[in-house]
């Protein structure tokens, strides 16, 4: 598989009046070019933020990148203008914003915020463009969308202003898609249905997309690679069924423990992961994990390891079975 876009070491921050906030902190990753990866991790992990530098809509300042490439069809995307990202945004690479409350327009109707990216991107007629913005609404399951392609965001539901969000976002046939928290506010009927469209989009037009979410199921559904992220940092990372079967990191493996099972009885009590993540003021030397690992080490509290490959495809930073942890290391701190 080609690969379409690769980040690699990338680090961003942003300005405060506290101080530095080192939101990401040197992550490196590949998507091919019909290749779906998820990026999960807590609330604050870094994976919005990452989505955002890929985009290039991170507000600057505060934001400012520290280090990295990113490279996007053979180019690297940090190098371009704002003028230059304009025609690669809605057009090569399109973005599903996780609340479309505040991504859509309020005083523009809905037929209009669809066809207008059609006409500077595809060159349509006005005519073609609003026909093909009725069948994109139809697709993601607006009911009466020759109606609705006349109305404002207000009168549509959240449920409604999400599809009409992943219309725009996949109306222009993106080469990427980086969906943030795509199902959200849709119900478990619709999400499948959207979930389905993306898929088969996807595979007709050999898109890639980043999937970035808290919902598991949806990855174990969508996903061909899986990127664990916590801290600003990549814990682990693999194939799907690599992470789902054989996780290797701690912090996988409690995230993974925190889903609610089917098999579980009515008494026994969710699973949670204690504590809290990092200050990312002042990131800690060694694992980020640390203070909230039951396995923790001596050597975890001072030194980050290296990624160690379990396979070709798999790969974590963790010390509890690296190579160059030392067995008078292996002991609880």
């Amino acid at each position: 598989m080609k690969t379409l876009l690769e980040v690699k070491n990338l680090s961003v921050s942003f300005k405060t009046f506290f101080g530095e906030v080192e939101a990401v902190r040197n992550i490196s990753f590949d998507v091919g070019s019909s290749e779906t990866v998820a990026i999960v991790g807590e609330s604050g992990c870094g994976k919005s933020v990452t989505a955002n530098s890929i985009m290039q809509l991170l507000p600057m300042p505060p934001a400012f990148f520290k280090n990295g490439q990113i490279i996007f069809n053979g180019k690297n995307l940090l190098d371009k203008s704002d003028k230059e990202m304009e025609v690669v945004r809605g057009n090569e690479i399109s973005m599903i914003f996780q609340d479309p409350m505040t991504s859509l327009n309020p005083t523009m109707k809905i037929g209009k915020q669809i066809v207008e990216g059609l006409i500077r991107h595809q060159r349509l007629s006005k005519s073609e463009a609003k026909k093909k913005a009725v069948e994109m609404l139809n697709l993601v399951a607006v009911p009466e969308p020759e109606k609705r392609v006349n109305q404002y965001p207000h009168e549509f539901s959240g449920g409604m202003r999400q599809r009409v969000m992943i219309a725009l976002a996949m109306v222009s046939t993106p080469r990427l898609l980086i969906a943030d928290e795509p199902t959200t506010a849709l119900d478990v009927t619709v999400q499948a249905q959207i979930l389905e469209l993306m898929k088969e989009i996807q595979n007709k037009l050999e898109m890639a997309i980043i999937l970035i979410t808290h919902d598991l199921g949806v990855v174990a559904d969508m996903s061909d690679k899986v990127i664990v992220m916590y801290a600003g940092q990549i814990l682990e990372e693999g194939l799907t069924d690599e992470i789902f079967k054989a996780p290797c990191h701690p912090y996988t493996i409690k995230l993974l423990a925190s889903v609610p099972s089917l098999n579980m009885s009515r008494n026994e009590p969710l699973h949670s992961i204690d504590g809290t993540p990092p200050d990312l003021y002042i990131p800690p030397k060694g694992c980020s994990f640390y203070d909230r690992c039951e396995n923790a080490m001596k050597i975890c509290k001072d030194y980050m390891p290296e990624f160690h490959s379990r396979s070709a495809t798999h790969r974590s930073r963790c010390w509890l079975n690296h190579p160059m942890a030392k067995d008078s290391e292996r002991g609880e701190s």
